[in-house]
């Protein structure tokens, strides 16, 4: 598959993921972030371990539980924090700042140098999101704002490591692993942190369904393998289409207003996304791509797997 394609299929993940807002407003009980979380993870997790039908081997347990709780329990659960203390703007222009993070944890444990352009596009990508989802009255909370920090460095730290790592196996193995560790983890957080579920309907069963087999199961699939293929930094500036999506979605099926600053925030986000691949393209070019022992495209690698394709 070709770069451009690979980008493609990647982006779909993020894209996906912003209807995360809708689908919880219109199908999903109030009040149980956690176990919502939850209910996404372990499920899908455990369905997939039934497809693939192969567990973790030495240190790849002890990776597991890392990445799962780098990627899911740790970074939901801190999200949620940040969710509940601060409006929902200010919370996900916070999250925006991941591309940023991934960029200095990539050279830290990678050893992909920083470049300008990149960095550029980061900084675009926050300023495109704030003023996509931040409103004229956002306020700050410390703790929402510790939260909403430490969530976007998780998941940072867990893409990256994901890079590195580089798992014997196939993308949907390696998201099995990481769903059902991230959910496993999240059952106790649950259970202690909030009451029980009201009686579900099956307008709850189907969006809970969508959110752990569509929103989980097969996003994450197309995002493990994407870091698999691409640069880590390129993966994560992909992110930056998530609120791109959620307000979209908003607009056509909440009826919620789209204002000049919003669309403004979209095309300096779409921007970004586009500097960023940029910036990549560039570096290809020059000579500056991956470090060795770290390859830019990992074709071997992404043949070892019993599926055909290899998760980072």
């Amino acid at each position: 598959m070709s770069r451009s394609a690979d980008l493609l299929l990647t982006a779909a993940a993020p894209a996906i993921w912003g209807s995360t807002y809708v689908v919880t407003t219109l199908m999903l009980p109030q009040g149980y972030p956690l176990t919502v979380a939850m209910l996404r993870a372990l499920p899908a997790g455990l369905l997939l371990l039934l497809a693939v039908r192969q567990l973790p081997h030495g240190i790849w347990w002890l990776r597991t539980a890392i990445l799962g709780a780098l990627n899911f329990s740790v970074f939901w659960a801190l999200l949620f924090v940040a969710a509940y203390r601060l409006p929902g703007g200010v919370a996900a222009t916070l999250g925006a700042i991941q591309p940023l993070v991934v960029i200095l944890l990539a050279r830290a444990l990678l050893g992909t140098p920083v470049r300008g352009l990149a960095v550029l596009a980061a900084l675009a990508g926050i300023g495109g999101v704030a003023l996509l989802v931040l409103g004229p009255k956002a306020a700050l909370d410390p703790v929402g704002v510790a939260a909403g920090l430490a969530s976007a460095a998780s998941m940072a730290l867990g893409t990256v490591l994901s890079r590195r790592w580089q798992p014997p196996v196939s993308a949907l193995t390696f998201t099995s692993w990481q769903l059902t560790a991230g959910g496993v983890l999240l059952l106790p957080v649950a259970l202690l942190a909030e009451p029980a579920l009201p009686p579900v309907t099956a307008l709850n069963v189907l969006g809970i369904a969508y959110l752990g087999l569509i929103g989980a199961a097969l996003t994450y699939v197309i995002w493990f393998r994407g870091i698999a293929r691409l640069e880590p930094a390129v993966v994560s500036s992909l992110g930056f289409l998530s609120p791109v999506s959620a307000v979209l979605l908003g607009w056509a099926l909440l009826d919620q207003r789209l204002s000049a600053a919003q669309m403004a925030g979209m095309a300096i986000v779409v921007g970004s996304v586009w500097l960023s691949q940029r910036a990549q393209r560039r570096a290809t070019l020059t000579g500056a791509g991956a470090p060795a022992g770290n390859p830019q495209t990992s074709a071997p690698a992404a043949t070892r797997g019993a599926h055909g394709d290899k998760a980072g």
